[in-house]
């Protein structure tokens, strides 16, 4: 007999995307709403109006305490002691071996508090081994995964939508920040962070106020077109925004520096931090032998790469991997985030193109992002 596999997790907003008739799917343990209607509909709202997630599936881990800044820059990449209060952070933790165990946002919530948001398929491993690495400091780590429910609000309508449902100050709120204040009457930590390439803002929120907080946000943002939106979006917007996937572009085997994403490494904070001897060694080799970069390709057909396609050089060999493929909606176009040898990675390098299934399709080689924001 084998064991059953563990029964999926629901989100305080369960009951809510059952009654809209979300199509659910088993994401990391947790049953969430992959699409409402059509994904190519939702992805246009959230481009041209607004869009509703649910992100509660989410890992939220607090650290407290007068070394609780030094505690993660021991523990992470990034200098968080130096963050000011209300501001946010992109980094990532890694093993000793400079792998990234996960990509994180954290938010310095007050002189002595840090929140770290993790990936939900990440979020025990990046918990355990925040415990592990605190040891020593005068800090406490503690896991807040089930004291949040976190709504998304995405999209260029979206600060128009929530001005009118709380007291915090949009306009003063900028980009990778947060703040205290209410929604719709609860208290919520209100971040104007996001995965979609687009202004809009997550609202941290708990979950016994989950449901009032998506009902006043629907009534207040359908009138101006804001609809309910799945995973499936979500990860076409990413996609659009040049936004690496953890599992996909990020992993164990790649350091930050693989990725192109070696400027969230400080070496220069005060003191240790785990993964620095081999981090400092990859930041060498990138420099003196840069590695495969991550970079984008469009489709001059119309058939979609997966992860995993090769992508193949002007004489035939393999010159890289995919790791996310899919039709832009934005674009009108398949598109791509590949793994691809430096020099065949630059915008316009000539006979690119990916095996699909035998085929090779011609595929042009661009910068990323593939979309951006006007601001």
């Amino acid at each position: 007999m084998t064991d059953a596999p563990p029964t999926p997790r629901h989100t305080a907003l369960d009951a809510v995307h059952r009654a809209l008739g979300a199509t659910m799917t088993d994401f990391a343990g947790w049953d969430m709403p992959l699409r409402y209607g059509s994904e190519r509909d939702e992805h246009t709202a959230v481009r041209t109006r607004a869009g509703l997630f649910d992100l509660s599936h989410m890992g939220e881990i607090v650290l407290t305490g007068p070394q609780a800044g030094e505690a993660l820059d021991h523990a992470l990449v990034g200098h968080l002691s130096a963050l000011a209060v209300g501001r946010a952070r992109y980094t990532m933790i890694c093993d000793s071996e400079g792998g990234i165990l996960d990509d994180l946002i954290v938010y310095r919530l007050a002189e002595q508090e840090f929140l770290v948001v993790a990936n939900a398929s990440n979020a025990q491993v990046v918990l355990d081994a925040l415990t592990e690495r605190a040891t020593g400091f005068d800090a406490a780590v503690r896991d807040d995964r089930d004291a949040y429910a976190l709504i998304a609000v995405q999209g260029p309508r979206s600060a128009g939508i929530l001005k009118g449902l709380t007291d915090a100050d949009l306009d003063g709120l900028k980009y990778y920040a947060g703040l205290p204040g209410t929604v719709a009457g609860v208290s919520a930590l209100i971040a104007r962070t996001g995965y979609t390439g687009e202004d809009g803002f997550e609202l941290f929120v708990a979950p016994d106020d989950a449901e009032r907080v998506w009902q006043a946000l629907t009534e207040a943002g359908t009138p101006v077109g804001l609809v309910p939106c799945g995973l499936s979006c979500r990860d076409t917007l990413r996609l659009e925004a040049g936004m690496p996937l953890y599992g996909n572009e990020l992993s164990t085997d790649t350091t930050p520096f693989d990725a192109g994403l070696g400027r969230v490494v400080k070496f220069a904070k005060p003191g240790d931090f785990v993964g620095r001897q081999a981090l400092e060694a990859a930041a060498r080799e990138a420099e003196a032998r840069p590695p495969r970069t991550l970079t984008g390709l469009v489709a001059e057909g119309r058939r979609v790469p997966r992860a995993g396609y090769a992508v193949v050089g002007p004489d035939g060999s393999e010159i890289g991997r995919v790791t996310s493929g899919a039709p832009s909606p934005t674009l009108g176009k398949p598109i791509a985030m590949a793994y691809v040898d430096a020099e065949h990675a630059a915008p316009g390098s000539p006979g690119v193109s990916v095996d699909i299934r035998g085929t090779r399709e011609p595929y042009e080689v661009v910068a990323l992002p593939f979309y951006r924001r006007e601001r």
